[in-house]
């Protein structure tokens, strides 16, 4: 009898083990910018549900640092912003393509090559893609060095890269007006 509900309890706990790893946690929901530090000078503000930025040039850098996840996280950009989340950033209080992987929202880049939905200098889009005036959905999936970017339900990259292996993640304001909600991570 022992032996019986000590088996049940284990498999219980696998369960919740298994259970717990499935479950996503809110990282920004719009009411504050708690678990975020805030670098640059760009003007982040808490409205409407949203967090916004319309001036300058900065990024919110989350607090803890990430491996393997998944990210979903809802944007809203105007037809001339630059902005992107990045991952996986080596030194939170300097973010930049060259030390973190960019996934970048910017409909008007000069080089097309790596504009909206696209990973800068790693991953070019497989499919053109245009955020501006809309809400829309990034969903990152980074296991190892195998990243895959899905916009709008549309798989827009599906690399290997293995140059950044773990660190915050960064939600970015450079141009125009740029909008995030609903931003959730699940570790794998």
């Amino acid at each position: 009898m022992m032996m019986r509900r000590f088996g049940i309890l284990t498999i219980a706990m696998a369960l919740a083990g298994v259970l717990a790893a499935q479950s996503w946690t809110t990282l920004l929901d719009g009411k504050s910018m708690k678990g975020w530090n805030a670098i640059g000078n760009a003007n982040w503000k808490v409205t409407d549900g949203v967090v916004e930025a319309t001036t300058g040039t900065g990024l919110l850098v989350s607090a803890a640092s990430y491996k393997d996840f998944e990210l979903k996280a809802e944007f809203w950009v105007d037809a001339d912003a630059n902005s992107g989340v990045f991952l996986r950033c080596q030194n939170p209080a300097e973010v930049t393509q060259n030390n973190s992987y960019e996934v970048n929202s910017f409909d008007k880049r000069p080089d097309q090559k790596y504009a909206t939905g696209a990973i800068v200098e790693v991953a070019p889009s497989k499919v053109p893609m245009m955020a501006g005036g809309k809400w829309n959905k990034f969903e990152i999936t980074a296991k190892g060095k195998h990243l895959v970017i899905v916009l709008n339900g549309v798989k827009t990259v599906d690399v290997e890269d293995s140059k950044y292996a773990e660190g915050p993640i960064a939600l970015q304001r450079a141009a125009g007006v740029v909008r995030f909600r609903k931003v959730e991570i699940r570790p794998l």
